[in-house]
């Protein structure tokens, strides 16, 4: 499942010192009343590392994430303030979703979602479009390596699939003809 939107809200969350925003954040199961902000995390974040998916693409995903994803996945968000700056959700040891509120990228918000989800899981895998050159960058950064690549019908992308062992991050993976 690849999460993905379009709201033109400003989020009101305020903005820690770069790189002190995993002091002061706390990763905790999804409640229904976080969806607003989530929602806003998402599309904020889909907005900046999908602007190439089409808009009826984008928003049958929007549509989907309270009626589908999120009654189906184990959710957990990442607050600072009182206030949801983003999610990880999983479906068993698959990762359907990340996203941070792009107000909180680079403070290692991702990276806390994501060991979440390794202490829940230990292996981890993942679709990721190929052109979410954002994303790619952050998976490898993280340890993820590549699987296979194919065409996904519903979004119309060339898709990555990635892989996380807790061994991969102590081993460098062998040259492939993909590029994470």
């Amino acid at each position: 499942m690849i999460l993905l939107t379009n709201i033109s809200a400003k989020m009101s969350v305020p903005q820690n010192n770069r790189g002190n925003t995993t002091l002061k954040t706390q990763i905790r199961p999804y409640i229904p009343s976080d969806l607003n902000e989530l929602i806003l995390s998402w599309e904020t974040a889909n907005q900046l590392a999908h602007p190439f998916l089409k808009k009826a693409f984008v928003d049958n995903v929007r549509n989907d994430i309270p009626n589908l994803y999120l009654p189906n996945a184990d959710t957990w968000v990442a607050v600072v303030n009182e206030h949801v700056i983003g999610f990880i959700a999983l479906i068993g040891n698959e990762v359907g979703a990340i996203f941070v509120n792009p107000t909180h990228h680079g403070q290692g918000v991702g990276k806390l979602l994501m060991d979440k989800a390794v202490s829940v899981h230990g292996e981890l895998e993942l679709d990721v479009f190929k052109n979410n050159h954002i994303g790619r960058e952050f998976y490898k950064r993280y340890g993820f390596v590549p699987l296979r690549e194919f065409y996904d019908k519903n979004s119309g992308q060339q898709t990555i699939r990635l892989g996380y062992k807790k061994e991969s991050t102590e081993r460098r993976p062998s040259p492939s003809k993909f590029t994470v």
